[in-house]
């Protein structure tokens, strides 16, 4: 996973949280995707900020993770929702 990159958020993805979990509905496609709590927490970040390197500092502090699990189990989180649309991943400049 590349952290040098910002993610934005697809116009067209609405989310809502419910008990803890999220789930994201793409309005164009009509697909939905459930988040657990974990991935609600990424997806609270990405709303805050679009830096994944911040983002993922910040699930550092916020859990007890080695680096190289943190990087992979988010990389592959970020590729599902972006292959879904439901993001854009791009190289920062």
């Amino acid at each position: 996973m590349n952290l040098n990159q910002t993610i934005t958020l697809s116009p067209d993805v609405i989310s809502q949280e419910v008990s803890g979990e999220t789930v994201l509905l793409d309005l164009e496609s009509e697909n939905y995707f459930g988040l657990d709590e974990v991935g609600t927490r990424i997806w609270q970040l990405i709303q805050q900020t679009n830096d994944l390197q911040a983002i993922y500092q910040t699930l550092l502090t916020e859990y007890d993770v080695a680096e190289d699990r943190l990087q992979q189990d988010l990389g592959n989180l970020l590729g599902e929702i972006s292959g879904l649309g439901l993001i854009i991943l791009e190289q920062r400049t």
